[in-house]
C-alpha cells in the first residue's frame, strides 16, 4: 500500500481500486509515522523563487447580517509538511490564510468561516505540526474563526486513541480564545464550532477521521442543545468519486451525482446524518477527484455531500481552498475553486503547472447548488408568519381607496354576479362583481394565498383570458368619487399580484389587474405610442416575459408615459408600486425602482368619469381579456409614499 498519498498511485486496473477504496475507506492509510525530530529544511531556492513576496495582512472582518457569505474549505495539505523527510514549505497555506483574512471584510466575499478537512501533516512527525502549527498561528492572530480535524496522515486509530501530537497541537486547547469556539467530545478529537452570518447562528461539527459511538453520541446532544441551527459536518472521510479523473466527460455522466458514501462515510450518515434534518451540507476530503452527490434524510429533505481534494495536484494542491458563497436571497449556494497562492504570484512569472492551478473551473470545482433556505430550515427553524394588519393601520394619510379580501369567504368558494367588496378608506369607492356570460362558475374565488408581507391574508383568484373572453373581474360604482380623481399632485397605487403556472402569453397577457375605464382617442389623446382604443390608465402583466406595466395618459400630455418592469416569475407574490411625485412616475417591484422608468414629467392621470375596473381590461370601450392569477391588497392614495408607508412596511 502507497504512503505517497490517499490513493495507490498505480492504476492498472482502476475498477479494482475503486472498489478497494468504497470497501476499505483506508486507502494509502499507512501507519503514522513516529517522532524523528528531524531538522526541517527550507523551501527549496526554485519555489522560493516562484513565490511572490507574501501580501499583507487585515483584520479579520466579517459581515454577520449579510445574506450573502462565504465559508472557506481548505482540504489536505499534508504533501507540504513531511518533516521526517526535511520537506515542509508553509508559503502556499500562509498565503491561503491571508487571502481568507483578507476577504472576511470584502462585501463580495465576507468569509465568515474556515474548515480544514484534515491530513495536516503527511507523517504526523512532531516536526511538522511544529510548523502547522506556526501557519495556523497567522489565523489566530487575526482572530479568524476556523475549525480543524485529523486526518488518518495526522495519526491512526479511531477518536479513542488517546494523546497525539496533533491533538497537543491542534486540540481544543488552540481554541480556547476562539469566539466561535462551542466545546468538544471528552476525547477532544470532535469539536463543535458556531459561526454567525446571515443574522442567525451555524453549527459546524468537525469529526475525527474514525469516530466512534461515543463521538457520535456527543454529536447528536449537540446538535439537539442547538435545535434551530443549521449544520455542517466536517470531516475527513464521508464521501468518494466514483469516477477516474482521467476519464472525461464523467462516467457518471452527471457532474452533480459522481459520489457515494465510503464505509465510514456510510457509518457516519447512519448515525448522524440520517435523522437529523439540521444538517443540510457535508464536505470531506481523503480521496480525489472531486465529487458530489445529494441524498435525501429522514425526513425527505436534500442533504448535500461534497468531496474536495487537490493533493494530487502540482505542489499537493499549493494550500488550494473551495470557497462556498451562501446568497439567501438567491437560495443558491456558489462554488469557486481558487489557489490564493499563485493568485498572488505575478502571472508573467507562473510556470506552467502553476498557471493551470490558480482556478480550477470544472464542473466539479465550480458550480451551483440551489437550495431554498428558509423552505430546507423550515422543519426545525419555521420561519414566524407575519400576522394580518387590521385595514385601519393601513390607511395612511390620503387614501382614496384600500380593498382586501380577507375574512369575506371561504377559500375555494366562488363570488356571485353583484356581490360587493367594499372599499375600507369609507370613500365609498365599492367594488362590484361582474361575470362574463358564458363564464364557468368558479371564474373568480376566494383564496387564503397572499404575499408573506400583506396585510390581508387573503386574495382574489382571477380565472380570465381572451379569445373568448372569459372570466369575471369588478367595477366600481357609476358615481364613485374615485372615477373622476385627477390625482394632480401625485398618487401612489400599490397591488399584490401572483401569476399561477399555467399563465400563457397568448392567452393571458396584457391584462391588467387594475385600469381606468375611458379609451385615450375619446379623452382626446394623440401622439406618440398612443393608441386611441387603449384605456386611460392600465396596470398590467404584458405578453413581453410577464413584466408589469403601468401605462397612463396623463393630464399635461396627449400621449402615454409607460413604466416597464423586468420579468415576473410564476407561483411567487409581487408587491408591486406605482409612485408619482406630481411630476414623475416610478414603478417598484418588491420595492426595488424598474430600469425603464421614464424621466417624463407626467402630472396625474386623465379622466373621463368613468369606472375602475379590478381585473378587466377594455379596449374600444368593451372588455377584451380578463386578469389570469391571483390578486391582493389594493390601495390608492393622493400623494406619493415613502417606501416605508407601502403595505409592505414594518
Amino acid at each position: 500500500m502507497c504512503t505517497d498519498g490517499d490513493n495507490p498511485i498505480h492504476d492498472s486496473a482502476r475498477h479494482g481500486r475503486r472498489g478497494f477504496l468504497r470497501n476499505t475507506a483506508l486507502a494509502g492509510a499507512g501507519a503514522a509515522v513516529a517522532a524523528t525530530g528531524t531538522p526541517l529544511m527550507s523551501a527549496s531556492p526554485a519555489v522560493a523563487a516562484e513565490a511572490t513576496r507574501p501580501s499583507k495582512v487585515g483584520k479579520w472582518n466579517p459581515d454577520p447580517a449579510s445574506l450573502q457569505f462565504t465559508i472557506a474549505v481548505m482540504p489536505d495539505t499534508q504533501f507540504m509538511y513531511w518533516g521526517s523527510q526535511d520537506s515542509v514549505d508553509r508559503t502556499p497555506q500562509e498565503e491561503s490564510f491571508r487571502y481568507i483574512i483578507n476577504n472576511s471584510g470584502n462585501p463580495d466575499r465576507n468569509i465568515v468561516f474556515m474548515a480544514h478537512l484534515g491530513d495536516m501533516t503527511q507523517d504526523a512527525d512532531p516536526a511538522s505540526f511544529e510548523q502547522v502549527d506556526k501557519a495556523f498561528a497567522l489565523l489566530d492572530a487575526h482572530g479568524a474563526a476556523y475549525s480543524v480535524l485529523a486526518g488518518n496522515h495526522d495519526l491512526s486509530g479511531d477518536d479513542t486513541r488517546g494523546d497525539t501530537t496533533y491533538l497537543q497541537t491542534m486540540g481544543p486547547r488552540r481554541f480556547r480564545h476562539s469566539k466561535t469556539f462551542a466545546g468538544a467530545d471528552k476525547t477532544g478529537y470532535n469539536t463543535a464550532h458556531i459561526f454567525q452570518a446571515a443574522s442567525r447562528s451555524w453549527l459546524l461539527l468537525a469529526l475525527d477521521w474514525r469516530t466512534t459511538d461515543q463521538g457520535f453520541a456527543w454529536a447528536n446532544e449537540v446538535i439537539k442543545a442547538h435545535p434551530k441551527m443549521p449544520v455542517i459536518i466536517t470531516t475527513h472521510d464521508m464521501v468518494w468519486s466514483n469516477y477516474d479523473d482521467n476519464v472525461f466527460p464523467y462516467e457518471s455522466g452527471d457532474p452533480e451525482d459522481n459520489a457515494g458514501l465510503s464505509g465510514h462515510g456510510q457509518t457516519v450518515w447512519d448515525q448522524l446524518v440520517q435523522d437529523n434534518d439540521q444538517v443540510f451540507l457535508t464536505v470531506n476530503g481523503h480521496y480525489w477527484p472531486p465529487g458530489r452527490t445529494t441524498k435525501k434524510n429522514a425526513a425527505g429533505n436534500d442533504v448535500h455531500l461534497h468531496i474536495a481534494n487537490y493533493q494530487n495536484r502540482y505542489f499537493g494542491g499549493g494550500g488550494m481552498i473551495r470557497l462556498y458563497h451562501f446568497d439567501l436571497v438567491r437560495n443558491t449556494i456558489d462554488v469557486e475553486t481558487i489557489n490564493p497562492w499563485i493568485l498572488a504570484q505575478d502571472p508573467g512569472s507562473r510556470n506552467e503547472l502553476a498557471a493551470e492551478l490558480a482556478r480550477v473551473s470544472g464542473p466539479v470545482d465550480n458550480f451551483s447548488v440551489p437550495i431554498d433556505f428558509k423552505e430546507r430550515f423550515a422543519g426545525f427553524d419555521p420561519v414566524p408568519v407575519r400576522p394580518a394588519r387590521p385595514a385601519a393601520r393601513e390607511l395612511v394619510k390620503g387614501t382614496l381607496a384600500y380593498w382586501r379580501f380577507d375574512g369575506q369567504g371561504a377559500p375555494g368558494t366562488a363570488l356571485a354576479e353583484g356581490q360587493r367588496i367594499h372599499d375600507l378608506s369609507g370613500k365609498g369607492n365599492d367594488l362590484t362583481v361582474v361575470i362574463v356570460p358564458g363564464s364557468a362558475a368558479d371564474a373568480l374565488t376566494w383564496s387564503a394565498d397572499h404575499h408573506p408581507a400583506q396585510p390581508g391574508h387573503a386574495s382574489l383568484q382571477f380565472a380570465g383570458g381572451r379569445d373568448p373572453v372569459h372570466g369575471a373581474y369588478l367595477t366600481t360604482g357609476a358615481t364613485a368619487p374615485l372615477n373622476f380623481e385627477t390625482l394632480r399632485g401625485g398618487y401612489t397605487i400599490e397591488a399584490f399580484v401572483r401569476m399561477p403556472l399555467d399563465w400563457d402569453a397568448g392567452k393571458n397577457g396584457n391584462a391588467s389587474f387594475l385600469s381606468r375605464r375611458g379609451s385615450a382617442g375619446t379623452a382626446g389623446k394623440h401622439g406618440k405610442n398612443t393608441d386611441p382604443n387603449e384605456p386611460l390608465a392600465q396596470f398590467a402583466i404584458t405578453n413581453n416575459g410577464r413584466e408589469p406595466q403601468f401605462n397612463h395618459y396623463p393630464t399635461n400630455n396627449t400621449y402615454p408615459t409607460t413604466n416597464w418592469g423586468h420579468g415576473l416569475v410564476e407561483l411567487k407574490w409581487w408587491h408591486l408600486a406605482v409612485v408619482n411625485d406630481g411630476r414623475y412616475t416610478r414603478l417598484y417591484v418588491e420595492g426595488a425602482p424598474v430600469v425603464d422608468n421614464p424621466k417624463r414629467v407626467s402630472v396625474g392621470l386623465t379622466s373621463l368619469g368613468l369606472p375602475w375596473l379590478v381585473g378587466g381590461h377594455e379596449y374600444a370601450g368593451s372588455i377584451d381579456v380578463v386578469f389570469h392569477g391571483n390578486l391582493g391588497d389594493i390601495r390608492i392614495a393622493n400623494r406619493p409614499l415613502a417606501k416605508n408607508e407601502f403595505l409592505t412596511a414594518k
